[in-house]
């Protein structure tokens, strides 16, 4: 393959279709192999378009203003990060010769928790928890009665936890539902309802398919999730042999069927040999962000390469662990404090991510370090992240 000149007639150019925290890692990575970066998202300012070549600002649920801007620049590859976005357009324009990453299908699939859920259960047998979809209170209250309590709650399309519960009492129940309705995303308005599973960890197995080089994975990243949101990652998660095996085969499964090239986030809950399917992503995870630590190549590097038809070799370095620090009111130019001491100690690392507004949860950097244990490194990164201060205005 050729890489051109950005700026010039002949740059090879990505389209990214959002532009959060791991679209600019992403960014960084294509900006170093000379290809031009064209950012958009529904907000001016957003980390990835700090460091992009343009960027637009448009809403990505209409399509006529992606069909617009992608005519308008013409990109070599259209990536999306973000789930809010118009898939049916991507659709229509990969069938136009537009190439999708990873492919739009895979894309249209993965966005929408129902076509997801039912081609791993229903299409490819995947064990999976007990689920219902539901529109109505109606509907979803009988759902939550079918499945019984506890259950898990989330909007069908949303991103970062937004929407989900756990739902342990019978008078938490409507609440929930109004709390998935009120932070659902895209156009999808039905709620999935799902069996509590009583697993010992979740982990994602980042998942890569290549064009010459078969699917391959990284070493399981465990995590933890508060309120849906991930907090925490390290890698390698200790799981039997029998586990890994199970997850790799499903993860393998539901890619190939899916289709496309680039790296996916396939989550797992595990207990024991017992391995569920939970959900998937067709791009970079925000659990994966330990692999700027851990790994000789990070995600967003292998996501760039399979894109590219690039070789990848993928080495673990060492153990390694992520930690977030997050806002806690509603700003505007928020500031930071605390990165001597965060970076005092050796192989810790803090990524700012130069968002414009904080709101309360909202993310706002992330501490990675790498240890000898993965139990040193979560240390490590706990206590970095713990002492970056968000002053907000």
């Amino acid at each position: 393959m050729r890489i051109g000149t950005p700026l010039s007639h002949n740059a090879t150019k990505i389209l990214l279709l959002g532009s959060g925290e791991l679209g600019k890692e992403f960014v960084i990575e294509a900006l170093r192999l000379g290809i031009e970066v064209v950012a958009v998202d529904s907000y001016q300012f957003a980390p990835a378009q700090q460091v992009a070549h343009r960027y637009y600002v448009i809403d990505m649920r209409d399509g006529k203003q992606i069909r617009n801007l992608v005519y308008r620049e013409r990109p070599d590859f259209i990536v999306p990060e973000i789930e809010a976005i118009d898939t049916d357009v991507l659709l229509e324009l990969e069938e136009e010769g537009f190439t999708v990453v990873p492919c739009a299908q895979a894309v249209k699939y993965t966005m929408d928790r129902i076509g997801i859920r039912r081609l791993a259960a229903e299409k490819l047998g995947l064990k999976t928890s007990a689920y219902r979809f539901a529109e109505t209170l109606e509907e979803y209250k009988k759902a939550v009665k079918e499945i019984g309590l506890p259950v898990v709650v989330k909007p069908v399309m949303s991103s970062s936890g937004k929407g989900q519960s756990i739902v342990r009492k019978e008078e938490e129940v409507e609440k929930a539902f109004y709390y998935a309705k009120e932070n659902a995303r895209g156009k999808g308005n039905a709620l999935i309802i799902e069996e509590f599973i009583d697993f010992d960890f979740e982990i994602t197995l980042l998942t890569v398919r290549t064009k010459n080089q078969g699917t391959l994975f990284c070493e399981p990243i465990g995590h933890i999730q508060v309120e849906g949101d991930y907090h925490e990652s390290w890698q390698p998660q200790p799981m039997s042999e029998v586990a890994l095996e199970k997850a790799k085969e499903m993860a393998k499964a539901v890619t190939d069927a899916l289709g496309g090239y680039g790296i996916f986030g396939c989550e797992f809950f595990v207990k024991g040999d017992t391995v569920w399917f939970s959900e998937v992503s067709p791009r970079p995870h925000d659990t994966g962000m330990v692999t700027m630590a851990s790994q000789n190549m990070s995600e967003f590097e292998i996501h760039l390469r399979a894109i590219l038809g690039l070789p990848i070799h993928i080495e673990l370095i060492s153990p390694g662990a992520s930690y977030c620090f997050h806002a806690k009111t509603h700003s505007v130019a928020p500031e930071y404090e605390g990165l001597r001491e965060a970076l005092s100690e050796p192989n810790v690392w803090v990524r700012i991510f130069g968002k414009p507004t904080t709101r309360p949860k909202r993310r706002m950097g992330v501490a990675v370090a790498r240890a000898e244990t993965v139990e040193e490194a979560r240390r490590k990164a706990r206590e970095a992240a713990f002492k970056m201060k968000v002053i907000e205005g």
